[in-house]
């Protein structure tokens, strides 16, 4: 008959082989990010090659497909080596949905290239093409994050999510600047889409400073830059407060682009401290555990017969144990203590992890109040978002109160007619 040391020691090879899968996702989200970098810079340097008709920036785009290439072999390396036969449903089910997605977005990247290299279609059009791409690969990213089943991991691949997502957004408004410093003449739509943009990289480096540790916090200011933010503040106020159809100085397009890229490269080597420290806790917790697994063995094989048994209903045993790093190498406690040591942690770890989970439910029902919106009122994306922050603002709400109201309506709302 199997002991109750014998269910410990199954559960603590469950907890290592989740560790295990989560080291292989950090990694997997590693590469993400390199690739994702990657892609950012080829969009930029494609966007400045239409720009000026293919007369300029070929050989530098060129070098850069071939750098992402590199790195995209990385990323699929990376997926190569995922458990895809014991899947089970949940949050697996939607990590494998998305890198199909991701796939078959790799695989037409050549197509998108060719008509950028050919000038088939606008900067706009290819824009969107590497939008939709990256945003794919993001997706990776946070169905990693979701599924994540220890928390101090959960909380860095939280806080990495939001930071590269900052960042994509941070892209985004570097291919618009450019778009509008090239053409010559300010858009609204493009002015409004920029203000859209600034603010969406606010909220996500709010959540990231929410998340990430002390150490990762102190970095992102370190390397922010004064004279770069500021160069970037006045190229910012010169696009969004340009009159609609008004001049812009083609010449400042060079400019506004050097700004930015240097505030996302600042960006990249705190994405990467974020990666190495989520790799490196990994890591840790998985020698912890080993640990405590080879010291539970020893017990079950060669130590005593197990003491507490009579001690269940002792009140004066009833009391968790305070939480003990790990067994050491002579565990001389009741097995009673070690099973109240293991479920206080397990709590605990349920307890960080609802904590964690509801930033992103909160995402996902803003996300989805938007796509509501953005259907039945035929806005965009941008347009949807400020119409929730209005909303919230006017009734002095949480954004995700208003996002979870509107989704409330959705069956009522009658079908929209032009």
């Amino acid at each position: 008959m199997k002991s109750a040391l014998s269910f410990l020691i199954a559960a603590k090879r469950g907890e290592i082989a989740g560790l295990e899968q989560l080291a292989l996702t950090s990694a997997l989200v590693n590469a993400t990010g390199r690739l994702i970098h990657a892609l950012q810079r080829e969009r930029g340097l494609s966007n400045l090659y239409l720009a000026s008709q293919g007369q300029r920036w070929a050989e530098e785009r060129q070098a850069q497909t071939t750098h992402c290439d590199a790195l995209q072999a990385e990323v699929r390396a990376a997926f190569d080596v995922l458990d895809t036969e014991s899947a089970q449903a949940g949050h697996g089910t939607r990590l494998f949905g998305r890198i199909a997605y991701v796939l078959q977005g790799l695989d037409a990247l050549p197509l998108l290239r060719q008509r950028v290299q050919t000038r088939q279609g606008n900067a706009a059009r290819a824009t969107d093409g590497y939008i939709r791409l990256i945003n794919g690969l993001l997706a990776v990213v946070f169905e990693a994050a979701d599924s994540a089943s220890d928390p101090g991991i959960s909380r860095r691949l939280v806080a990495l999510f939001n930071f590269m997502q900052g960042k994509e957004f941070a892209g985004q408004e570097r291919a618009t600047g450019s778009a509008l410093f090239a053409a010559g003449m300010a858009v609204a739509d493009g002015q409004q889409r920029l203000l859209h943009l600034i603010d969406s990289q606010e909220r996500c480096l709010q959540v990231f400073a929410d998340f990430a540790s002390e150490p990762l916090r102190e970095a992102w200011q370190a390397v922010q830059r004064h004279d770069t933010l500021a160069s970037l503040e006045r190229l910012r106020r010169i696009l969004a407060t340009a009159p609609p159809g008004g001049p812009l100085d083609t010449a400042l397009s060079q400019v506004w682009f050097d700004a930015c890229t240097a505030h996302m490269d600042a960006m990249k080597t705190v994405e990467d401290a974020l990666a190495a420290e989520l790799e490196a806790l990994c890591r840790e917790r998985l020698k912890a555990a080993g640990s405590e697994l080879q010291s539970l063995r020893q017990w079950q094989e060669t130590g005593p017969a197990l003491p507490g048994s009579n001690d269940f209903f002792d009140d004066s045993q009833a009391a968790p144990a305070p939480p003990v790093q790990a067994y050491g190498p002579q565990v001389d406690r009741s097995i009673l203590e070690l099973v109240h040591e293991q479920g206080q942690r397990l709590q605990q770890m349920g307890d960080e992890l609802d904590t964690v989970r509801a930033s992103l439910n909160e995402r996902k029902l803003v996300e989805r109040a938007k796509g509501l919106l953005m259907a039945h009122r035929h806005l965009s994306e941008h347009e949807a978002h400020a119409t929730l922050r209005q909303m919230a603002m006017n009734q002095n709400r949480r954004l995700v109160d208003v996002a979870q109201a509107v989704l409330a309506m959705a069956e009522i709302l009658p079908p929209w007619t032009r």
